[in-house]
């Protein structure tokens, strides 16, 4: 049976320290074994164009996507990943991934794993010029990428909002348009070449998609809610926010988003 419709699925943070836009390891091991335990199988991003283009897709299929590149996502959805023979998107923020440093230690490896915040401690380390104890390095990335359990693509360069910074709107075209060639540029030397674009904080208005698809990005992915089909606009497409939740809310979601006429329905009258 073909795929109707895709469910993308959104995280942040995999850590077992509380906060906002996370779930704890244990939680993300459940839910990761649900799917394998129900048959779904984890698409990469060349899957999704395909479905897009009108390519067929198993009904059971999925797009796991991460947000900003945080380190908890080698360190604990990374093993996890690998012991399911699962896949995964990260949509890095490229001007925050660490250049310098070897791969640190997963919780596949054993022994002392990191140190991974909470969202507001690692926002603060981050603005503190710390990124580096919070964020991915190059090391990492490439590390995944060889294990097959993530694809990188971009989150742009700086993860700033254009439209709140800059008044002009030359200028602010301008200002995305550098900003989404640096991103390109770093996943180009770390070998990729994306058409995929994840948009900071889900903001984007015409001006942002003209820029973004002049740079050659014709993938963008939003906060919105939404059942993706073959006949989605592909300059808007919907994500499901995946919370520290297991059981019937996780399986609940996966089947309704899922089912276009069932599906869409959901989103209109509720969609959490």
């Amino acid at each position: 049976m073909a795929a109707q419709a895709l469910p993308v699925l959104m995280y942040h943070h995999v850590t077992p320290n509380d906060g906002l836009v996370t779930v704890s390891p244990e939680t993300f091991r459940r839910q990761m074994a649900w799917l394998a335990g129900h048959g779904y199988r984890s698409i990469g991003c060349r899957d999704l164009e395909g479905f897009f283009n009108g390519a067929t897709l198993p009904d059971k299929s999925v797009l796991i996507t991460f947000d900003d590149g945080y380190l908890d996502n080698y360190v604990y959805a990374h093993p996890v990943l690998q012991a399911f023979g699962l896949q995964a998107t990260i949509f890095l923020i490229t001007g925050r991934i660490g250049e310098q440093g070897q791969p640190r230690r997963h919780a596949g490896t054993g022994g002392d794993l990191p140190a991974c915040p909470n969202h507001r401690e690692t926002k603060r380390l981050i603005d503190a010029g710390r990124a580096d104890d919070v964020m991915l390095r190059w090391s990492e990335v490439e590390f995944m990428q060889t294990a097959g359990t993530f694809e990188f693509h971009s989150h742009t360069h700086t993860h700033t909002r254009w439209d709140q910074t800059v008044a002009d709107p030359a200028a602010r075209r301008a200002a995305l348009a550098g900003d989404l060639a640096a991103s390109r540029s770093a996943l180009a030397a770390h070998g990729g070449d994306s058409a995929h674009l994840c948009w900071p904080q889900g903001y984007y208005d015409d001006d942002y998609q003209t820029v973004a698809k002049a740079a050659g990005f014709h993938y963008l992915y939003t906060v919105k809610k939404g059942i993706n089909t073959p006949a989605t606009p592909t300059d808007e497409i919907g994500r499901v926010v995946i919370k520290d939740r297991v059981g019937g809310w996780f399986g609940s979601r996966l089947f309704l988003y899922r089912q276009p006429w069932l599906g869409g329905l959901y989103v209109r009258l509720r969609g959490d």
